[in-house]
């Protein structure tokens, strides 16, 4: 049971950034109910001292959902060894967000909008360790996570009839990254509740939560301006004087929005040294790059690839199987599909047709000695 109950507190302390606080739930019915609170102007007349209460502040949802790009934000926690984690923004686009999310123990991809005056999780995947963008993803698991009005009282109901309700509008909060005005957003549920809270310009701050006497919270703790997201990648390489592949780490730096694939490509045409054979050549290009759902990754290459590869049979297959190594690791998976230009792969050696992939094999690897 306590280890039922630390996990799900996991997925609770995440609510803005994860997704549901509860169990990945949608959000299928908005109710919202609206505070009394109004706002009282005197007209001033002439001649006459003027007093007029001071008109309430019309809190905006674009306030609470900051679009930073190259902005790493770092929250620590207390109650579970995952309640620590950071978030960067891997793509941006048109009031969208990619997330990353990693906790230490796995990668999330977010995709989160703001929309007709709702903050909604529209896309999540785990482990996804790699680079891709997934902004025009969208999963059955849509929540809204924050929605107008931004008044105390405004509630609505996730699809697991859980009640999510704006407590509060002006909280007075204190992370280790230094004390804030906030939005606190409650969630309740038979399994226990979530309080998060939103500070202006900045986006979630805190999220708490409690479960009987369990309780799990992640609190901001710093803002990384300008940061980048840096990956190590294996790129795998024939070494005909030893019949084996050879492979090279390398540490690869992305900023927010960067395209990945030629990000790859271009280190990929790095020389390695005199003895370590080419993969991609000058004119190479990478046309697409992409994990699918059958959970093999589909890379499609330009033909310069294979009339610059100027290989023996032997040789051409250790080229083959250096690219599926590359981008099976790269995307944790064990079958790449080798395309170019739309079209099969075929040459006067290999040929590779509809359905066929490379699987991925690091039996005959070893890391290139420097």
């Amino acid at each position: 049971m306590k280890k039922y109950i630390a996990l799900f507190g996991i997925a609770l302390s995440f609510t803005f950034f994860f997704g549901c606080a509860i169990k990945n739930s949608d959000s299928v019915k908005d109710t919202v109910t609206p505070s009394n609170t109004t706002a009282s102007i005197t007209t001033p007349t002439t001649d006459t001292a003027t007093t007029s209460t001071p008109v309430a502040e019309v809190l905006q949802i674009q306030d609470y959902f900051p679009i930073k790009e190259n902005t790493r934000y770092v929250y620590e926690g207390k109650g579970n060894e995952y309640a620590s984690f950071d978030v960067y923004i891997d793509y941006a686009s048109a009031g969208k967000i990619q997330q990353r999310v990693d906790n230490g123990g796995t990668v999330l991809a977010k995709v989160v909008e703001l929309k007709d005056g709702k903050i909604t999780r529209l896309f999540s995947r785990e482990e996804a360790y790699y680079r891709e963008n997934l902004l025009a993803m969208k999963d059955d698991k849509e929540e809204i996570l924050l929605m107008e009005p931004l008044e105390k009282g405004t509630t609505w109901t996730l699809k697991d009839s859980s009640v999510r309700t704006i407590t509060n509008t002006s909280v007075d909060v204190t992370t280790p990254a230094g004390s804030y005005k906030a939005i606190e957003v409650t969630t309740e549920s038979p399994d226990g509740k979530t309080v998060d809270y939103y500070a202006k310009d900045v986006g979630l701050i805190k999220s708490v939560f409690a479960s009987g006497d369990n309780e799990v919270s992640s609190s901001l703790s710093k803002i990384e301006e300008n940061a980048s997201l840096l990956q190590k990648i294996n790129f795998y390489y024939p070494n005909i004087n030893d019949n084996k592949i050879n492979y090279e780490s390398k540490d690869i730096s992305f900023k927010t929005n960067d395209i990945t694939k030629q990000a790859l490509e271009k280190a990929y045409k790095e020389v390695v040294n005199s003895n370590i054979g080419k993969v991609f050549t000058t004119n190479t290009k990478i046309n697409s790059l992409y994990l699918n759902k059958d959970k093999m990754v589909y890379i499609d290459l330009n033909k310069a690839f294979l009339s610059e590869m100027n290989a023996g049979a032997l040789y051409e297959k250790m080229i083959l199987q250096s690219v599926a190594n590359t981008f099976g690791h790269y995307y944790n998976s064990e079958k790449v599909v080798l395309t170019l230009d739309s079209g099969f792969y075929e040459s006067g050696h290999i040929a590779l047709g509809k359905g066929e992939y490379i699987k991925v094999d690091y039996a005959n690897t070893a890391e290139i000695k420097k």
